[in-house]
């Protein structure tokens, strides 16, 4: 299974969408993941996952404020079919701690 870090300005609306869908109520401090990336710091992420893929997406206000404010209407059905495989994928060394 691919594992993937992510940050809010980089989701695709497929990605959002299973966010909004697993986290209708937002998170909380429950669903937040905490690890250090491979410079050291402190990332704090929600996971969501595919088929084939996990998520970590960052943690920020600008997230939740992009999912409190998300409309599936806003968006058009070209926008879903684009490939998830186009975010830039992490090296498996930087997501094991």
């Amino acid at each position: 299974m691919k594992r993937v870090i992510v940050d809010y300005k980089k989701l695709t609306p497929e990605i959002l969408s299973l966010l909004v869908d697993k986290y209708p109520d937002g998170y909380d401090d429950d669903h937040v993941i905490s690890f250090k990336n491979a410079k050291n710091e402190t990332v704090e992420a929600v996971e969501v996952r595919t088929e084939d893929s996990i998520y970590l997406v960052k943690v920020s206000t600008k997230l939740e404020n992009t999912m409190a404010n998300y409309d599936e209407d806003d968006y058009d059905d070209e926008d879903f079919n684009e490939p998830i495989s186009e975010i830039p994928e992490k090296d498996d060394e930087d997501n094991e701690d």
